[in-house]
């Protein structure tokens, strides 16, 4: 059975995806009307406040500007998170949520891989057996004999899921030495002020009736942030990224109910290959996580 802080991280996940594919949505409605950089201005612009009044809630403003942050750490996040959203915005303009889902769940293997040089776990047989399931996935889910390799969406998607797996990975890492809101904090921050410096010269005027998107977009987007922010802070990223397959069944609802659209058997195909894989490590990793913070304690 799992332990407790690795059940807490798997909780914190399944929120965050929640969260999140509403958020996509609400994404995925402004891309027809702005730039792909304003939409992620707008997306740290609109949260911030929130971020901010969170921290003074929680009286953790010492914690988020203290001297000895890691601001190399922070600063490259910063840039990974920016290229992820202006990548997503991008791919969503041509590919339905469902779709979009299934290419990046390659980001929870990318984890795996990722967390050996920068987190020092290690990579086992099975590791490769999975991540080797999820790249078919993805061959699978892109559709080759259409073409739809050519598609400058689905690249744009699949190196949005790359800069995603690293960003959550070098949160895991900050995260070590630092709090859940200085992570969010920066992150946001760095959203809103580096999105709004890119997106100024091109700014399309906000149109009112979009007034109601904004606000969603900020609840649903600082909710997800802080939830993922928890996610990782507890139990092996093994264990805890793979439940980000749980976002597929809202994109599923949320592609239906607002757009009427459902993704082809190619599409459920290679995700069902992917979750699969996923699933798999994460059922074979939970028992080695639970006894390695067993130790630890």
């Amino acid at each position: 059975m799992p332990s407790t802080g690795t059940l807490r991280g798997i909780t914190a996940m399944l929120l965050a995806c929640a969260f999140f594919a509403c958020m996509d949505a609400l994404l995925k409605s402004l891309a027809g009307h702005y730039p792909p950089v304003q939409v992620m201005a707008l997306r740290g612009l609109t949260a911030l406040p929130l971020v901010c009044l969170y921290i003074v809630w929680r009286r953790e403003t010492a914690g988020v500007f203290r001297r000895r942050l890691r601001w190399r750490l922070h600063l490259l996040r910063i840039a990974l998170n920016m290229t992820m959203l202006v990548l997503f915005v991008y791919g969503l303009k041509t590919l339905g949520l469902a779709e979009a889902y299934t290419l990046t769940f390659i980001a929870p293997l990318l984890m795996v891989l990722i967390a050996v040089p920068m987190l020092g776990e290690s990579v086992q047989p099975r590791h490769w057996i999975a991540i080797g399931l999820g790249f078919v996935g993805v061959v699978i889910a892109l559709r080759p004999e259409q073409g739809a390799f050519l598609s400058v969406g689905a690249l744009a998607i699949l190196v949005a899921a790359v800069c995603y797996a690293l960003s959550n990975m070098l949160g895991r890492l900050i995260s070590r030495t630092e709090s859940s809101a200085a992570l969010v904090f920066w992150s946001t921050a760095g959203m809103a002020v580096g999105g709004g410096l890119l997106s100024a010269p091109q700014w399309v005027p906000i149109q009112g009736q979009h007034t109601w998107v904004l606000t969603g977009l900020a609840i649903s987007g600082f909710l997800g942030q802080m939830a993922i922010a928890e996610a990782f802070r507890h139990g092996q990223a093994a264990a805890i990224a793979p439940f980000e397959y749980s976002a597929l069944a809202w994109a599923l609802v949320l592609d239906w109910a607002f757009w009427q659209a459902t993704p082809d058997a190619w599409t459920l195909g290679g995700g069902a290959l992917i979750i699969a894989s996923g699933l798999w490590l994460a059922h074979i990793e939970a028992p080695g996580a639970a006894r390695q913070e067993g130790q630890a304690a």
